[in-house]
């Protein structure tokens, strides 16, 4: 294939990009699509809905805020589906359903109308299912994910649960809910220990679990709780999200400086989160410098992009009492996860206790009023460390690990501080958006890497010419640029070869295959189409470049 040609050819194809348009509602029998991609927006233009990248050719049908692409909502967060022939489609019969490449339901609203009904996002943020009498079917609302907006009810069916970091929007191990005491919890779901490490404790007597947010700031509950944002009163976009550290934040919009700003949190200190930076790691805060995760010593980091999994040992820890010895980590606790309390043990015995066990990872022994008490650990969850604390832990490590200097830990800094605001927009774009940014980047650098390969060839092969003075405009690169009505004039190549001829770099010097050029200046009119909607994408320019490269091999 000539390369000449092929540089042609992606020049007109990317020449003409895919535009996004958006609608107000959606009706019986109509769908949304990643390829074709098209885009609800609230009557206000503060909401959108639509497919929104999650990794790579990965989406998710989501929600967010127009202005910030702040995701309030997902409906398959846990099952992202594929970038190609994945839709949102309204059937005939009222059920919205949300299909993969490969026609599989991956979400549903099971609903059923046999009457007109249409599909529209609120101002609210509320994404609305409902037939022409205003009969609501299905709402977003009833169904949240890690967030609440002003006048979406939080009730004893309903709970937010946290993502699992900055760039997983999948569930995480927090969740946000009404206890069976009727209280508000906060509380952690991790594969290996669950417990409520925050409540709203309000001596109210109360038989209903429901919550508030309404736009002014102000949260209320049925249990008594209640809080005001900092700026209340005044008319802002707010949304109150349980964020994937483990705390529930109200944030406010700033628009001056067009972000998001903390003006609640539940929790102050985020080292009393558990699971704040994983097993087998210890969590410190400054404030001012926020949170900060280190592995203990003969550990490392599971994932280094993603604290919540936490640490691994780099070694065996044997059984053998005599094969082991003990890293003093001073002013460090891991809560919970004891096997035993022993009062007024000596550090030898309680090390004793630890040596014997196959289980024991470490012990904390601390002095309390006069005391001493020895706590054997057998998983070392919820670490933390303060230079006020009141005990130490021992490490249990092998010999061969043991390091001779005391507190020997890596630390990294992790932008989870009480002060922090939004999650950063790079990982906030809109679907749409993102596909365009990385269809753009993929289309200059295909055309940078053909100009300067055809760039490299030409020079090698060119003689002098006089083709510019033949009338040609030629590009800085030595291409031409051609019309469309050159182009669609050389399709009749079939019956006069010499049109085509006619639209063929003379650089080129006759030394080309007449069929492939037939070939590609067809893919070309199809790739400059009027209706968009016709032309075909890029991974079908790529199949059909492809089959003719295959097609011309001898």
């Amino acid at each position: 294939m000539g390369l000449p040609v092929l540089f042609l050819l992606l020049s007109l194809a990317f020449s003409f990009p895919l535009i996004s348009s958006a609608l107000v509602v959606m009706s019986k029998g109509t769908s949304l699509s990643v390829e074709k991609p098209d885009i609800l927006v609230s009557p206000n233009g503060d909401f959108s809905a639509g497919f929104y990248s999650v990794g790579d050719n990965a989406y998710c049908f989501a929600i967010w805020f127009s202005n910030s692409l702040t995701v309030v909502w997902m409906a398959n967060r846990d099952q992202p589906i594929n970038g190609k022939h994945s839709k949102l489609s309204l059937l005939k019969n009222g059920n919205l359903i949300l299909t993969d490449a490969n026609k599989l339901n991956v979400w549903t609203t099971n609903t059923v109308s046999l009457s007109f009904v249409q599909l529209f996002l609120h101002n609210t943020g509320n994404l609305v299912l409902c037939n022409n009498e205003g009969l609501i079917l299905w709402e977003s609302f009833h169904f949240p994910t890690d967030t609440l907006l002003p006048q979406q009810l939080l009730t004893r069916n309903t709970k937010l649960v946290s993502s699992i970091s900055q760039t997983n929007f999948s569930s995480g191990f927090y969740e946000f809910l009404f206890g069976n005491d009727y209280l508000l919890h906060i509380v952690y779901n991790s594969p290996d220990v669950s417990n409520i490490y925050w409540s709203s404790t309000w001596p109210v007597y109360n038989i209903s679990r429901i919550a508030v947010l309404n736009s002014l700031g102000n949260f209320s509950s049925s249990d008594g709780f209640t809080f005001m944002s900092f700026d209340y009163g005044a008319v802002l976009h707010r949304r109150l999200t349980l964020d994937y550290d483990g705390n529930i934040r109200l944030y406010s919009w700033e628009e001056e400086e067009n972000t998001w700003v903390v003006s609640w949190q539940a929790i102050q200190t985020p080292c009393n989160i558990p699971g704040a930076c994983g097993a087998n790691s210890l969590c410190s805060y400054v404030i001012g410098s926020g949170r900060k995760c280190s592995c203990l010593p003969g550990y490392k980091m599971k994932n280094r992009s993603d604290w919540a999994y936490g640490c691994e040992p780099q070694f065996h820890l044997s059984c053998n009492k005599n094969e082991s010895k003990f890293q003093l980590l001073s002013h460090a606790d891991f809560y919970g996860n004891d096997f035993g309390v022993f009062l007024n043990y000596t550090l030898d015995h309680c090390k004793d206790i630890c040596l014997k066990s196959c289980d024991c990872k470490a012990f904390q022994y601390t002095l309390r009023h006069g005391y001493t008490i020895c706590y054997p650990k057998m998983l070392l969850l919820n670490g933390s460390r303060y230079p006020n604390l009141n005990g130490n832990i021992y490490l249990k490590l092998p010999k061969n690990k043991f390091l001779s200097n005391d507190n020997p830990l890596e630390e990294f800094s992790l932008n989870c501080s009480s002060k922090s605001t939004l999650q950063s927009s790079k990982y906030n774009e809109n679907g749409t958006v993102k596909f365009m940014l990385w269809f753009a980047c993929g289309v200059g650098g295909l055309e940078i890497i053909c100009i300067f390969v055809v760039w490299f060839l030409l020079i090698k092969t060119r003689k002098n010419s006089s083709a510019d003075k033949e009338g040609y405009v030629l590009a800085t690169t030595g291409f031409r640029y051609f019309t469309y009505a050159e182009l669609k004039k050389a399709t009749k190549a079939a019956a006069n070869i010499s049109s085509l001829e006619g639209i063929i770099d003379p650089m080129l010097e006759g030394k080309y295959d007449m069929g492939e050029m037939e070939a590609l200046v067809q893919v070309a009119l199809q790739c400059v189409e009027e209706d968009k909607d016709a032309r075909p994408t890029m991974s079908q320019v790529v199949e059909m470049l492809s089959y003719q490269e295959k097609d011309s091999v001898p």
